[in-house]
């Protein structure tokens, strides 16, 4: 995780941030509802891009994605200049389309893209490249998308972007920015031409019908420090999540091609590599920070729902279309038994939650007991953002050396993410290796042995103490 110089205040010169308005938005103003999923990711989530100047000047970024955004992105995402509000009647955040406007702003830094280092690394100083809020405002005056352009003086650039994950969920936020950047380029028409921000097919039935049990999620608010219920809604944009802990350690560890494949041996069954993967993260964090060999370890991960809903969600579906799966066992188990076990249970895990009426369930608990997933305690969140084509990203001067995460406090999540080659091979990331940012040692990829996708493992940080471990 080291940069050959980690980035400071002095690095980067900010120019005054402007409020960007969409030129279409919609009269009277339009309230869009949230779903109960929504209401559980009231987030920030925060991103940075790094580009190379290979194919053409770049002196002119900062002002052509300012007007990029301006005068074409805000008009069929004019929602993304609104605010989130909570409705004191219902006890739920909506999304008020009030046009109060997207944050951005461009920077600078004498600074060369090759002074920093490998940059594929996330580092928690990083978060000069992003546009946060430096005083506490009002959720209602927070804004949903924030974006800063860095350009440093060897043409290179980063783009930061800040947006809350209640909004949209990764596949949408992706086509989103696949969007913007065919703006950028000069391309006649969106990606995606027709965006449908209308959740109403995934809204709870009347009265709630729950068929399951549904452990994944719980009521408890002291669960997990990044979920968000809308009973305990944001009243500032402070958020722990921008703040890096000194208890939490951050560590990454890369998997090749070769270690996952190895993974996909051990488990002596026909699974993918990401069932392979989360199962060995699962049994190696478990063996970290569990005492009691009776104790219950838990693994969660979100599942897509775009297909397995009936009718399927249509196409062009802004919102939050995951629900969370679970996989759980008791630590002696885990202990005592091979990789193979945690793998068939990560797999039922997922053929669990595949059908309509599960789905289903999921909404309506969540409508009645507003809670949240059950992330913390001793249990981990794991998404997989190495399945997001961030790598096809081309703002006019190729696709980025490295697109990824900024380092943040989510202790209770781990991020798979492809491989950043330095635009060695398809012209920017490599999605086939992966890479894990983590405070357990025992995630490392010695333990894995060798294992069909090469990828780096990211991890979000875990509070507990770790001891090392074999798997």
């Amino acid at each position: 995780m080291e940069l050959t110089i980690p980035l400071r205040d002095q690095d980067i010169i900010k120019q005054e941030p402007v409020t960007l308005f969409s030129p279409t938005n919609p009269t009277p103003t339009q309230t869009v509802y949230l779903s109960n999923i929504d209401q559980t990711v009231a987030f920030p989530v925060e991103t940075v891009f790094f580009f190379q100047a290979l194919k053409s000047s770049t002196d002119d970024i900062i002002e052509k994605v300012k007007r990029a955004v301006s005068e074409s992105f805000l008009i069929p995402y004019y929602f993304m200049a609104g605010r989130l509000s909570f409705n004191e009647h219902t006890k739920r955040l909506e999304l008020v389309c009030n046009n109060k406007g997207v944050f951005f702003v461009g920077a600078t830094s004498k600074l060369s893209l090759m002074d920093l280092g490998d940059v594929s690394l996330p580092h928690p100083s990083f978060h000069h490249l992003i546009l946060r809020p430096h005083a506490p405002i009002s959720l209602s005056d927070t804004p949903l998308f924030t974006i800063q352009v860095t350009r440093f003086s060897c043409g290179g650039y980063s783009i930061g972007f800040v947006t809350n994950h209640s909004t949209m969920d990764g596949r949408a936020a992706v086509e989103m920015l696949e969007n913007l950047a065919s703006i950028c380029r000069g391309e006649p028409q969106l990606k995606t031409t027709n965006l449908n921000l209308d959740r109403s097919c995934i809204k709870p039935r009347s009265p709630p019908l729950i068929k399951y049990q549904h452990p994944e999620y719980t009521t408890s608010s002291f669960s997990s420090s990044s979920f968000t219920s809308s009973s305990h809604h944001m009243i500032s944009t402070i958020s722990p999540l921008s703040q890096i802990s000194p208890t939490h350690s951050y560590k990454l560890f890369s998997f090749t091609s070769s270690m996952i494949q190895s993974l996909k041996l051990k488990s002596m069954t026909h699974c993918s590599s990401f069932e392979a993967m989360v199962a060995h993260l699962w049994r190696a964090r478990t063996k970290a920070v569990f005492d009691d060999p009776e104790a219950t370890s838990t693994v969660l991960f979100a599942v897509d729902i775009r297909g397995k809903v009936k009718p399927p969600l249509p196409c062009g579906f802004i919102g939050n279309a995951v629900i969370t799966a679970a996989a759980s066992a008791k630590v002696v188990d885990m202990d005592e038994r091979p990789l193979s076990f945690c793998v068939e249970m990560v797999k039922e895990a997922i053929e669990r939650v595949s059908d309509d009426e599960y789905v289903r369930s999921v909404i309506d608990w969540l409508e009645v007991y507003r809670g949240v997933p059950s992330a913390g305690n001793g249990n981990f969140y794991v998404s997989a953002w190495w399945k997001l084509p961030f790598h096809e990203l081309d703002f006019g001067h190729g696709r980025p050396v490295y697109g990824g995460p900024v380092v943040s406090a989510m202790d209770e999540f781990v991020l798979l993410l492809s491989h950043a080659n330095g635009g060695k091979e398809q012209g920017g990331l490599n999605r086939d290796n992966l890479t894990v940012l983590s405070p357990a040692p025992s995630l490392s990829p010695e333990s894995a042995d060798s294992s069909s996708d090469s990828s780096r493992f990211l991890g979000l940080g875990f509070v507990l103490p770790f001891r090392i471990w074999g798997v």
